[in-house]
């Protein structure tokens, strides 16, 4: 009984972050578009994986359940991650106003470093910085996570990662199949207006409860 404790464990971490992480949000939003344009895809992949396996990891093993008990901590979370969401809703904003189509050629060696940097820096924000990303990953995988025994709760954790890493690799390099539809600048420029009412979307919902 004790394997098949963890078989269920495990098949029920994959399901429970499957449904969490397979959601319209900012971190997916950005995967899919560096994927779309090919732009640093290993590195935006690997951040986003990585970041999620250890939210997991801290939520799974009880960081959720200190979070949960400092409602200040929680609140500051939610207003800085509002922030970021705003400022990289204007940053689309203005490419929805200055569109451009797939690039076509390579940068050069000096600028794709620094590309890269930002790319980089801007994944681990969208990751990081995001409350939502502690409420879903932190919280509420740890509260799913919490009934098991030591050993089960691994192998909960462990699924929950093999979701997240999957679903990773299936965002950000399947988009390229998408690729011919992306061709022109006015796709672009759609998909840009949709990336920017989902951040502000986000963002408002953050805060509205400090609102209410």
């Amino acid at each position: 009984m004790g394997a098949l404790n963890v078989l269920q464990a495990i098949v029920h971490g994959f399901t429970s972050g499957a449904m969490l992480i397979i959601a319209i949000g900012a971190q997916n939003a950005f995967v899919l578009r560096q994927g779309l344009r090919r732009e640093q895809v290993p590195g935006v992949v690997l951040v986003c994986a990585l970041s999620d396996a250890l939210l997991i990891q801290a939520g799974v093993w009880g960081v959720g359940v200190a979070l949960a008990a400092h409602p200040m901590l929680a609140w500051g979370a939610r207003w800085l991650g509002a922030a970021f969401l705003l400022l990289y809703a204007l940053k689309t904003a203005v490419r929805v106003c200055r569109p451009q189509a797939m690039p076509s050629g390579a940068a050069d060696a000096g600028s794709a470093a620094g590309a890269r940097a930002r790319v980089l820096l801007t994944a681990l924000a969208l990751t990081w910085l995001n409350p939502h990303v502690y409420l879903d990953t932190v919280l509420l995988l740890g509260t799913i996570a919490s009934p098991y025994d030591p050993t089960a709760r691994a192998g909960f954790a462990a699924g929950a990662t093999l979701a997240s890493v999957l679903w990773f690799v299936a965002l950000g390099y399947g988009a390229r199949w998408l690729a011919p539809v992306f061709a022109t600048a006015l796709a672009w420029r759609i998909l840009d207006s949709v990336i920017a009412l989902t951040m502000v979307v986000l963002a408002l919902g953050l805060v509205c409860t400090d609102c209410l």
